[in-house]
């Protein structure tokens, strides 16, 4: 019964977080670190669609492979695996302009 009083507040709070949020805890999900998470999602975050969004998001879930031991080739990989050239185009050009400012 105690769990059905936490729900309405949880659903609130999930509602609350912006789509960069959660590409970023996504990106730091699939093994990339949090500063390189931090300044891909900024980039990418308004040149992607919200579909767009959840399906590079979902990186996190890859079967068969830790994501925590993932590397950059490894996460580029995967993206092309969502055979969205869009996706591929923007995650590539924010993961190399974050490694190059960084």
């Amino acid at each position: 019964m105690r769990i059905l009083i936490l729900v309405p507040p949880l659903i609130a709070l999930a509602a609350c977080a912006s789509p960069e949020s959660r590409l970023r805890t996504g990106l730091m999900d699939a093994g990339l670190s949090r500063n390189q998470s931090s300044c891909m999602a900024e980039r990418m975050t308004d040149k992607l669609s919200i579909t767009q969004l959840i399906r590079l998001s979902s990186l996190s879930k890859v079967k068969g492979q830790d994501v925590r031991d993932m590397s950059a080739k490894e996460f580029l990989h995967n993206v092309r695996a969502l055979r969205d050239p869009e996706i591929v185009s923007v995650s590539t050009r924010a993961f190399l302009g974050c490694a190059i400012s960084a």
